[in-house]
């Protein structure tokens, strides 16, 4: 799947207000706490952008599930199974 970002953009520091324990833990457990990040972010970015586009194109997608409803598919007449 295409990412909806550069994955090889340069690295920007930032400032995050992190819960404490949480932050001890995952650098305790040896995590990688930049690249956690970074992947939480890409997946909630990934999220919001389908929940937009089913936004954007749901009366479109209503539109063509009614149609298919009452007129079927091309190949209703065609098709073997």
């Amino acid at each position: 799947m295409r990412t909806p970002y550069q994955a090889n953009a340069p690295k920007r520091p930032v400032n995050l207000s992190l819960n404490a324990d949480l932050l001890k833990l995952g650098k305790d457990l040896g995590l990688n706490l930049s690249s956690v990040a970074e992947e939480a972010l890409a997946y909630a970015v990934s999220v919001r952008l389908a929940e937009r586009w089913l936004e954007e194109n749901g009366t479109a997608i209503e539109s063509y599930n009614r149609r298919i409803e009452s007129q079927g598919v091309f190949s209703d007449g065609i098709r073997t199974f």
